[in-house]
């Protein structure tokens, strides 16, 4: 088993400083794009959240994944065609230049997204 990070910083810390440079651009964008976000690492990996977990990313062996649950790939398709998908995941291949509009922008439809469902939450909980 891996061993889970207590923070993003030393989650940073395991890789080589070109993957550093890189996660922190990340990170950079999803605070700018998602201020009131929390940082938090969740499934091993750093994430941000708002009423629920917006994106999580990771370095992987190749490549960074980006993981912004299934809805930004299908919203966002023409814009990821260049990169490999799957259902909720993007990998950008370390030799590639990190997508970061992109990236902000995916994070900024994840809270609307989140906040849409936290309202509907609410919304349920009057009916009852």
């Amino acid at each position: 088993m891996n061993p889970k990070a207590q923070s993003v910083e030393e989650y940073f810390s395991w890789f080589s400083p070109e993957i550093q440079e890189k996660l922190h651009a990340i990170r950079e964008i999803l605070k700018k794009a998602v201020p009131e976000a929390t940082e938090v690492i969740s499934y091993h990996m750093p994430a941000i959240k708002t009423t629920e977990v917006l994106v999580y990313y990771a370095a992987m062996k190749n490549h960074i994944g980006f993981y912004p649950t299934n809805l930004p790939i299908i919203e966002f398709k023409k814009e990821l065609e260049s990169y490999v998908t799957s259902k909720g995941a993007v990998q950008i291949p370390y030799d590639r230049e990190i997508p970061l509009k992109l990236i902000s922008d995916i994070a900024v439809f994840r809270k609307e997204q989140a906040s849409q469902n936290a309202a509907m939450k609410n919304l349920k909980k009057k009916q009852k």
